[in-house]
C-alpha cells in the first residue's frame, strides 16, 4: 500500500509533521506558493487570513500532481482564520482525490479550525482529521499523526 504526505508549510510546523511521515513510510511532496507572502508576520497573517476567508486559491508552483499510485494520502496544511489556506485550495482543486484514504492534518496556533473542520466534513465525509497545535512550540503534538 503505497502513501503520500502532501503538504504545505508556511512558518515549519508542516515540516516537522513531514518528518514524521517520512518515518512512517509516506512519500512526503511539499507545494510552495509562486508568490510568498510579506515577511512582516502581522502583514503576513493579515493577508494569508483574507485570502482563507474569502476561499481564495493560491497559484502554486510546479508540482507533481499524479496521485494514482497512492491508496492513502494525507494533506497537510496550517489552518488561517480558523479556515483552509489559500494553498489547500489550490492543491483540492488541482488533484482528483476520489476513491483514496484521506486525512487531514491541520496545524494551528489555537490547535483547531471549526471551519476547515467543516469544509473537510464536506468535501470529504469519510476522512479523519487531525488539529496540531503548533508542533515546533509543542512537540508531543507530533505523537497524534501516524502512531
Amino acid at each position: 500500500m503505497k502513501k503520500l504526505f502532501i503538504y504545505f508549510s508556511l512558518t515549519g510546523n508542516g515540516d516537522l509533521v513531514a518528518e514524521r511521515m517520512k518515518e512512517k513510510g509516506f512519500e512526503i511532496r511539499k507545494v510552495e506558493m509562486n508568490k510568498p507572502l510579506p515577511k512582516s508576520f502581522f502583514l503576513c497573517m493579515m493577508s494569508g487570513g483574507f485570502q482563507a476567508g474569502i476561499g481564495a486559491k493560491a497559484k502554486l508552483k510546479e508540482y507533481d500532481r499524479d496521485v494514482n499510485d497512492f491508496d492513502e494520502i494525507v494533506i497537510g496544511s496550517p489552518i488561517w482564520n480558523g479556515r483552509f489556506c489559500s494553498p489547500l485550495n489550490r492543491l483540492l482543486a488541482d488533484i482528483d482525490f476520489k476513491g483514496k484514504k484521506i486525512t487531514f492534518v491541520f496545524t494551528a496556533g489555537s490547535g483547531e479550525g471549526k471551519h476547515a473542520l467543516k469544509k473537510a466534513n464536506k468535501l470529504f465525509p469519510e476522512a479523519e482529521c487531525i488539529f496540531l497545535k503548533e508542533p515546533k512550540k509543542y512537540p508531543e503534538e507530533l505523537s497524534k499523526v501516524a502512531s
